[in-house]
């Protein structure tokens, strides 16, 4: 995988982890916070109607009830407003404070109905029912009385549950029902006691009697609506009210962000790791390669982009060991190529100087002949060093491949003659070509001189032209001994032959096809080589031809 594509991908991971992570987290406590708010909410409105609903049963009036708001507002926070239909609003938290009132807020209001429920048995005897109906009346009317009138006067009210539902109102705080304060609350409850109509209830006869219950219930209602106290809207809290709800949490959040960071860190370290490891291999691997140990390399292991940067210092590695061995190599090989060669001389000279010898003419040929030898090595390795080097100078112009390889046959002739080796062409019409004339006669005289010496008395030599494929191809075909196959990839090492002895009888400077090679590639070109031993060998000059141009261009 790309080293690049890693890191997106590793961002990416953070970033939609880091996401998901905190959208989890701000919903779960969103949501927690809201279900807790939610829930505190009801408690609080559950504690509030409470707290009202017992005060209106107990006292049996609205009166002083502002005090039990103000309490309520200090303990729960809440703005508290109370209202009847008939009275209008009693109280409002705020005012009673000494606050400014705010606006309200929008939520419904809660309804508390302080009015009993009543239980009346289920007799099927419906008159016995009528008469308890209408007692439970009389005694709420006088009992709520009696408790609105002991409320107004400072006295504590207590109750108890009557059977039919209806609660029993005492004075908690006199000694006796006819005595103190409460005597006048006493005698108004009396005054009001007058019994009720037993044919108001008596209406509930007609109806069935399963909605029997809700009848009596309805006209307990009507009968007590002038002394009961009213039915109470309460409204909670106000436009500009915060909650306690508002913020989340810190503690989860920074668990959260801080295991992301974690993850994070650890990614990066991983990461980091597995970059520099190959990295401080490469460096190391450097160090040791500008020191000389050539033989230093480093795992290339991988897809990504610094498993390739290894790989190419790998390869650049082999280069520099490969061209290390082949400097070497050509150092030995030409202290080989001139010891044998210059220690004759010097053995000659001496003889010549010290008079073992006379300076005849043969022996001055000779003598001359090894240093024309010694002259034409240091003039092929210039020539081979200058085309390596792409120093070489090269004249190019048009020419024709015929006519080139007539003027390498003509030039063998005699050499293949005195050898007893046979030279034959084999050309079509014109080939037109274009390069120099003098190199590229240069590369294939080397093929065709190699060639004749290494062909017996009685063989040939043969030079083929053809053009196809936009391709000019010029081979060298002889009938020699021909070249093992293992011995083909060195071909054109410089000073290799095929000889293992390396005599001069039958090679030159062993510099030439590799000359040759250079040459032809120069031009953009190849040599192609086969080879069967006993059979012979064919050695192709492969090279572009020509571009063809339109009739009358120059």
């Amino acid at each position: 995988m790309s080293f690049r594509v890693r890191v997106l991908g590793l961002v990416l991971l953070v970033a939609v982890a880091a996401t998901a992570a905190t959208a989890w987290l701000t919903l779960r406590q969103a949501t927690s916070q809201l279900r807790e708010s939610a829930a505190a909410d009801r408690q609080v409105a559950a504690r509030i109607t409470g707290e009202l609903l017992r005060y209106g049963q107990t006292h049996g009036t609205w009166d002083g009830v502002a005090e039990v708001v103000r309490t309520l507002a200090l303990d729960t926070g809440q703005r508290i407003r109370i209202s009847t239909a008939n009275q209008g609003q009693i109280a409002d938290s705020d005012t009673v404070l000494g606050h400014r009132p705010r606006p309200g807020g929008t939520a419904p209001p809660l309804l508390v109905d302080p009015r009993p429920t009543l239980r009346l048995p289920g007799w099927e005897y419906f008159p016995s029912v009528a008469k308890v109906a209408a007692g439970a009346i009389d005694s709420y009317a006088n009992g709520v009385t009696y408790a609105a009138c002991l409320t107004r006067a400072g006295h504590t009210v207590t109750t108890r549950p009557g059977d039919t539902g209806v609660p029993v109102f005492t004075d908690a705080g006199a000694a006796g029902a006819e005595t103190g304060r409460g005597a006048s609350c006493v005698k108004q409850e009396r005054v009001r006691a007058g019994g009720t109509d037993l044919d108001a209830v008596l209406t509930c006869e007609v109806v069935r009697d399963g909605a029997r219950t809700a009848c009596l219930q309805r006209v307990f209602h009507e009968r007590t609506a002038s002394v009961a106290p009213q039915p109470l809207s309460v409204h909670l809290g106000a436009l500009d009210d915060t909650g306690g709800g508002g913020t989340l949490a810190v503690g989860p959040t920074a668990a959260v962000a801080a295991g992301v960071a974690t993850a994070a860190v650890v990614c990066a370290l991983l990461l980091s790791r597995a970059v520099l490891r190959p990295v401080r291999a490469l460096t190391a691997a450097s160090r040791g390669l500008g020191e000389g140990d050539l033989a230093r390399r480093v795992p290339g292991a991988g897809r990504d982009e610094i498993a390739e940067l290894g790989r190419s210092f790998n390869r650049m590695a082999d280069s520099l060991q490969e061209s290390e061995e082949r400097q070497r190599r050509l150092v030995g090989d030409i202290a080989h190529e001139l010891r044998t060669p210059l220690a004759n001389l010097r053995g000659y000279l001496e003889a010549l100087r010290d008079g073992v010898l006379e300076p005849d003419a043969e022996l001055l040929d000779s003598l001359h002949e090894e240093v024309l030898l010694q002259q034409r090595i240091v003039d092929d390795l210039q020539d081979l060093a200058l085309a390596e080097a792409g120093a070489l100078t090269y004249h190019r112009g048009d020419l024709d491949a015929r006519e080139l390889v007539e003027t390498c046959r003509t030039a063998h002739s005699a050499l293949a003659s005195a050898a007893g080796v046979r030279i034959t062409t084999d050309t079509a019409g014109p080939v037109p070509l274009y390069g120099d004339p003098g190199r590229l006669r240069q590369a294939l005289s080397n093929l065709v001189g190699n060639a004749v010496r290494h062909t017996a008395p009685g063989g040939g030599v043969r030079l083929e032209l053809a053009e196809r494929d936009e391709m000019v191809r010029i081979a060298v075909r002889d009938t020699g001994s021909g070249i093992p196959a293992d011995q083909l990839p060195r071909l054109f090492d410089r000073f290799w032959r095929a000889d293992a002895a390396r005599g001069r009888a039958t090679g030159g400077s062993g510099l030439g096809l590799s000359i040759a090679r250079q040459i032809v590639a120069d031009h953009h070109g190849a040599i192609e080589v086969s080879s069967e031993v006993g059979v012979g060998s064919v050695f192709t000059i492969v090279l572009p031809a020509a571009p063809k141009r339109a009739p009358g261009v120059g």
